[in-house]
């Protein structure tokens, strides 16, 4: 299939979901600072983020993927869909579990069948490395198959996701499909968001596990980026890896010890034992307000390589992505920052996302 421009640089109508996400704000700056008209499907148009997507520009509409026709007189008329939402979490409770299947599978769903209902040109699926698993240490690339099972919830209702937008695909519909790593930057909502957090605020546990697994974290800012690249320069039916330069958690860390903060693994743990103990932090971390960002699920998920190429994004999409260590320094430096709008939190509030900001 010939490499299209999909999209003009002007005059561009997008539905998004997950506007209001870690990756949403970011990418919907991307969009509106190409001139493009931005229409968020947003569950609360009263809160913070919705609020703050307003103020940026772009048309916020009320309604949830989970309830399909919510979206329709949104999503009709536009040029592309680019659908972002989904639930995040390692260590969920039942009812985050819960959420999860009905946010990132049926919600899915819901999305690419109204799209193909309503005839929409194009749509951008934003799954993610989770959904093709495991690489071991060998360089993989879009082709790869999943060859171990599911780590955990989110990776398993991720990779369902993943494989309806394939069936969409396979029937001839306009879906492109882009995964990107673990997600970098300020105000991050995942793990690593919340152990940066804890790393500056000097609370991270001095333990840590599976030294060599390698991860190709990517920015958020280059992530927004290579969705928009996809929307435009994208082809129908394909799959793009949007991945940064590859670390080990060892690699990781050492970069992080370069900036203020309090985080030197004395410990590297076998898995077999960061289990059980991090299993037992689990309702201790709920119990005073935080999700189990430390939990068997973590374990599990850290003690996996994610290890994916982005040459075909760079070469089709005209993509690129900032060094790991400027990424991570960017990062750090920008929650250090954010801590001075922090004053008069306690210290769970200060490692929680701030609602309201990019």
């Amino acid at each position: 299939m010939e490499n299209i421009t999909h999209i003009e640089e002007e005059n561009v109508e997008v539905f998004l979901t997950g506007g209001t996400g870690f990756i949403g704000k970011k990418l919907t700056q991307v969009m509106l600072d190409r001139g493009w008209g931005v229409r968020a499907l947003v569950r609360t148009p009263g809160g913070a983020n919705a609020q703050l997507l307003q103020k940026m520009g772009a048309q916020i509409l009320e309604g949830d993927i989970t309830e399909r026709d919510s979206m329709r007189a949104g999503m009709a008329g536009t040029d592309v869909v680019i659908h972002t939402a989904g639930v995040y979490e390692l260590g969920p409770d039942p009812k985050t579990e819960k959420r999860m299947a009905q946010v990132n599978i049926m919600g899915t769903e819901n999305v690419l069948s109204l799209a193909r209902e309503l005839g929409v040109p194009h749509t951008v699926h934003v799954a993610s490395v989770v959904a093709l698993g495991e690489t071991g240490p060998v360089m993989r690339d879009e082709t790869y198959q999943r060859q171990v099972p599911c780590k955990s919830t989110y990776s398993c209702t991720k990779t369902k996701g993943y494989q309806i937008a394939r069936q969409y695909q396979a029937e001839g519909e306009p879906v492109i499909i882009v995964n990107p790593a673990p997600v970098v930057g300020v105000n991050d909502h995942s793990t690593f968001g919340y152990a940066l957090r804890m790393y500056i605020n000097r609370v991270l546990p001095p333990v840590a596990w599976s030294p060599e697994s390698i991860f190709c974290c990517v920015d958020v800012a280059d992530l927004a980026e290579g969705i928009a690249l996809a929307a435009e320069k994208g082809r129908d039916g394909e799959s793009y890896m949007l991945t940064g330069q590859s670390q080990t958690l060892r690699e990781i860390f050492q970069v992080w010890k370069t900036k203020p903060g309090r985080f030197i693994p004395r410990v590297w743990l076998p898995v077999l034992l960061a289990l059980p103990i991090f299993g037992e932090l689990e309702p201790i971390q709920r119990m005073i307000g935080l999700p189990a960002v430390l939990s068997r699920e973590t374990v599990r998920t850290v003690a996996t390589n994610m290890y994916y190429s982005s040459q075909k994004a760079q070469r089709e999409l005209g993509w690129s992505c900032r060094p790991a260590d400027v990424m991570w320094h960017e990062a750090i430096e920008g929650e250090i920052e954010m801590m001075e709008k922090r004053e008069g939190q306690s210290l769970v509030e200060r490692l929680k996302p701030l609602e309201g900001f990019i």
